[in-house]
């Protein structure tokens, strides 16, 4: 029979879950039913929490009060999604999932419990039996079997101690005695301090005396006894004072494995719980530290802060983890807050002066409205009043925890003293867990800085270097990246933006185009950047006022683009500097989207990607630039172009070895010496690379110099060989074939020719006879004096002379050559052809040779008579 009923509704956002607790708190203490408070609060969490959050309805809770139960009844409007039933009937391994936690919860605590559907609605209800209480009690807890029941001595010993307001020992019964073995008479007078192992080291966090202050408190801690052991034990403490004012406290102390003598919850912990019965534990930490692996970082601070709020019944929670320098906290877990406020949002360890500007020692605001900004976290979101306690680690800090309510005045230094404990509890597993997690982070981090080092090493082009680094941090490190370039005295320049959806990139880039870029300061480390989502909120302003404006049939379908451009860059933006020898060539800028913020590793691991970047850009611009430079003296090396030979047809191939090379020792030239005559050269200087260009260029700007001059053949190469011996140290053997083209008006060609070590040229007649063109002669840069003698040689209409360095005769594979005799016979073959294509086969010749590609200099000068005159207006020129 039903003797009283309470309902109520909540709207489904997350605020509700803490007002449907503090509704059945109220509702059953009212009743007079404490026994069973905190499991009814438990479960009405979970279930409120699975209708407004997961189901994303409206909840609707009742409590029934029956003369020997009570009955909460959580509705929610939402039949379509199913209750996991199977995970509560095999819950093994399943409690670290969010579905169907609420009903293992159900299963282990209440006595009761079931779902029922119907077309509207669906309802999880549990049933928890009132205790029965004997006569002359107040209250009596369930009676249970002898195996269930606590061990003891076989006289259980209570120490009853005494201890002044200024925390010195006055009195000391003779269980203590029994107990830790200390003499009344040698500790009476002395600080209690000095025989408590406190869980917090002295002076760093919530101490034994400020405990001692609080009018009642239970806990454990350590007593060392007179033979230096530490015995863990139990206490319960209460604050009194005699008839003449003088406050102190009694201390009631037991072994710790006897705390159920002391411990104020009516329900015992059996010595070896069923699974059942776990849930029950008197130990609320044990409940509270919940079922995460311990190196699941994400999920055991997620459920800690959950059990926190719940624990305290507060509207909010949060978890913040100390940086490796301890200056630092970031936000690593929270509930109840909006999403702005949550994972990675850093705040200062020391936010200010007094006792509670120090996230080092626990702290308890009444009102923050009082003392506006006194927590930082909290400021906008409704909250009055928090409490909050240090996670230390061998006295070292390494998090913080944090409970509010929107209520002033809700907690107290009892309830910062039961969330000190928790703390305590749980840091050394946090602590272990954010190792692992760090650990496995920079193994990463490593394996990902080596893969970057060698993408970035791979290339020496700046835009390939730009593209390389916005797609190493996007999305790996941020959803999407923009790179500035600084050029000596010049302003920062947008070179490269990127996203990780390809659709925002010009919404992104046009919104970068319209704000400064950011300023160029050197100091290392990654800082913030506001101006993009101030910009992009700016325009999403602007867009949503005109859209406003306009009739619905004008107004556009769905976001806009500049809402969407605001949605992706809303989140932290940073800017990291490129610095590169000294000097900041660039800016490396990471962004998030909406309230999404960079974590500490992440950041450090950018810094470590940016100076390796930095590194490499700087690189590709010293190499395009000295690319560029090389690349603009050796084309000065090469003739501008060829002029045109009346009645002759000329073709030059030429071919330079090594990467970047456009000339090397091999050298040609072609050009006007005075009326009807023309120079031709084709030579070999000894090497390749800069050395043997350098005696290029003095032997083609020599040669023409010396034939305009009217010297012969013969006295330009002896003048040029004086000028390379001049050279010295930088001198380089010089093979040359030197010759003057006269064209002659019956349709030939003579030519006057001195082959200066050099391959000899060929002839090819019309008949496909092919014959030396010249006699060999003594190469240059050899010996001073040298005597060379002109050969004179006269090409028939259809004849042609090809001219080589000894890259085309020397191309080798293996043991084979293609040598003067294989070159002779690919000119044999070319009979009939022009100037170009004699020179295209040989040149093919070559390259089919072998299968490796050439590896020395290569020069082809072919020069034809063609049967008929072709006229001056219709030569090619080259």
């Amino acid at each position: 029979m039903i003797t009283a009923r309470a309902a109520a509704t909540f709207e489904p956002v997350g605020r509700s879950v803490a007002t449907a607790r503090a509704f059945v708190r109220d509702t059953l203490q009212g009743w007079g039913f404490a026994d069973v408070v905190d499991d009814a609060v438990v479960l009405t969490s979970e279930l409120v929490t699975n209708a407004v959050v997961h189901a994303g309805t409206a909840a609707e809770v009742c409590c029934l009060r029956y003369p020997s139960a009570v009955r909460v009844e959580v509705a929610d409007r939402y039949p379509e999604r199913e209750v996991p039933l199977q995970d509560v009937a095999h819950p093994t391994g399943s409690t670290d999932r969010e579905g169907g936690r609420g009903l293992i919860l159900c299963a282990a605590l209440a006595g009761r419990w079931g779902v029922e559907y119907t077309a509207t609605h669906k309802q999880v209800w549990f049933q928890l039996e009132l205790p029965e209480r004997p006569a002359g009690t107040r209250s009596a807890g369930p009676a249970l079997p002898l195996a269930a029941l606590p061990l003891a001595d076989a006289r259980v010993r209570v120490a009853v101690v005494q201890v002044d307001s200024d925390g010195a020992i006055t009195g000391w019964n003779d269980d203590a005695r029994a107990l830790f073995g200390h003499p009344a008479d040698q500790v009476v007078g002395k600080p209690l301090g000095d025989l408590t192992a406190w869980p917090q080291t002295p002076g760093t966090g919530f101490g034994l005396a400020e405990a001692l202050r609080l009018s009642r408190w239970e806990g454990s801690y350590g007593i060392r006894g007179a033979d230096g052991k530490i015995l863990s034990v139990y206490g319960s403490h209460l604050r009194v004072r005699d008839s003449s004012g003088e406050p102190s406290t009694v201390c009631l102390l037991v072994p710790e494995e006897e705390r159920a003598v002391l411990q104020s919850p009516s329900r015992t912990p059996a010595q070896d719980p069923s699974p059942a019965d776990r849930g029950k534990s008197a130990d609320p930490f044990e409940v509270f530290i919940g079922s995460p692996a311990p190196d699941d970082l994400d999920g055991l601070l997620q459920r800690t802060v959950e059990r926190a709020r719940d624990m305290l019944d507060g509207d909010a929670a949060y978890l913040l983890l100390a940086t490796d320098d301890e200056t630092e906290l970031e936000v690593r877990a929270s509930t109840g807050l909006p999403s702005a406020r949550q994972r990675f949002a850093r705040v200062p360890v020391e936010a200010g002066t007094g006792r509670y500007g120090s996230a080092r020692m626990p702290a308890v605001h009444e009102d923050l409205t009082v003392a506006p900004g006194a927590v930082p976290l909290l400021a906008g979101t409704g909250m009055r009043s928090v409490v909050t306690v240090p996670l230390k680690v061998e006295g070292r800090l390494t998090g913080s925890l944090g409970v509010a309510a929107e209520t002033p005045g809700r907690y107290s230094n009892e309830e910062a003293l039961r969330l000190q404990f928790a703390a305590d509890r749980i840091a050394l597993a946090v602590e272990s867990a954010r190792l692992t997690e760090l650990e496995r982070l920079r193994r990463g981090s490593l394996s990902f800085l080596v893969e970057a080092s060698d993408l970035l090493a791979g290339t020496l082009e700046r835009d390939q270097t730009l593209a390389l680094m916005a797609q190493m941090t996007v999305p790996t490190l941020a959803s999407w990246c923009a790179v500035y370039t600084i050029a000596e005295q010049s302003e920062p320049e947008l070179a490269f933006v990127l996203h990780e959806d390809e659709d925002r990139i010009d919404g992104l880039k046009a919104l970068l185009a319209r704000i400064s870029p950011p300023p160029s300061d050197p100091t290392p480390g990654a800082r913030p950047w506001t101006a993009p989502g101030e910009a992009a909120q700016s325009l999403a302003l602007r867009a949503t006022l005109r859209s406003v404006s306009l009739t619905d049939a004008a107004r556009p379908a769905g976001p806009g683009i500049a809402q969407a451009t605001a949605q992706a860059v809303g989140g932290e933006t940073v800017v990291l500097p490129l610095v590169a020898r000294n000097r900041v060539i660039g800016m490396l800028t990471l962004g998030k989207p909406a309230d999404e913020r960079f974590r500490q590793e992440i950041l450090e691991l950018a810094e470590d990607l940016s100076r390796r970047a930095a590194l490499a850009l700087d690189n590709a611009r010293l190499y395009s630039e000295r690319t560029a430079i090389s690349q603009s003296l050796q084309r000065s090396l090469l003739p501008p172009e060829l002029p045109t030979v009346p009645g002759v047809e000329v073709e030059v191939i030429y071919q330079a070895a090594g990467e970047g090379n456009e000339v090397g020792g091999d050298f040609y030239d072609l050009f006007p010496i005075r009326e009807g005559c023309w120079g031709f050269a084709i030579g070999d200087v000894c090497g390749t690379g800069p050395e043997a260009a350098a005696v290029t260029g003095l032997a083609r700007h020599a040669l023409r110099l010396l034939a305009r001059e009217g010297f012969g053949g013969p006295a330009v190469l002896e003048r040029l060989n004086a000028a390379i011996l001049d050279e010295g140290s930088r001198s380089r053997f010089l093979t040359l074939l030197y010759g003057e083209l006269w064209p002659q008006e019956d349709g030939g060609a003579l030519l006057k020719v001195v082959c200066a070590g050099h391959p000899l040229p060929l002839r090819l007649r019309q008949d496909g006879t092919v014959e030396p063109a010249a006699e060999p002669q003594p190469l240059l840069g050899v010996i001073d004096d040298l005597e060379l003698v002109e050969q004179s040689v006269t090409l028939d209409p259809g004849d042609v002379l090809l001219c080589v360095t000894d890259g085309v005769t020397e191309r080798r594979e293996g043991g084979r050559m293609l040598g003067d005799d294989g070159l002779a016979e690919v000119l044999a073959q070319s009979t009939g052809l022009t100037a170009g294509a004699v020179a295209a086969r040989v040149q093919r010749a070559v390259e089919r040779f072998a299968a490796e590609p050439p590896s020395d200099d290569m020069a082809i000068l072919a020069m034809r008579v063609p049967e008929e005159p072709v006229p001056a207006a219709e030569q090619r020129p080259l």
